[in-house]
């Protein structure tokens, strides 16, 4: 089963910066790839997901100022975030629409005000 380990999170400031990354054990080129969040007391969010033809879609939330690629030859999903909001902090975890991998640990963003 492939895994997928998330990593890139960090606490920034507001306005600030942070670029997440996905690295998956085996192949996903060709499976549909999502950001997911969850805030403390909310239910888990897709923010973002891709293709493997590399089309996007967002979140309400983060258009604008969240983007996310994908590298298929490093089997690695990104998400570049900008423009952070304290709104924006929560645990980020990455898997498959529908999801196909168990959740790890996810990385933790915290945005400051």
């Amino acid at each position: 089963q492939v895994q997928l380990v998330e990593s890139g999170g960090g606490l920034v400031q507001y306005g600030g910066s942070l670029r997440l990354s996905c690295a998956a054990s085996g192949s996903i080129f060709n499976l549909l790839m999502g950001w997911y969040r969850q805030a403390p007391g909310k239910q888990r969010e897709l923010v973002a997901f891709i293709s493997s033809g590399r089309g996007t879609n967002y979140a309400d939330s983060v258009k604008g100022r969240f983007t996310i690629s994908r590298d298929n030859v490093k089997n690695t999903v990104y998400l570049q975030m900008n423009s952070l909001k304290p709104e924006d902090t929560a645990v980020y975890y990455c898997n498959g629409i529908p999801p196909f991998a168990s959740w790890g640990q996810g990385t933790q963003v915290t945005v400051s005000s």
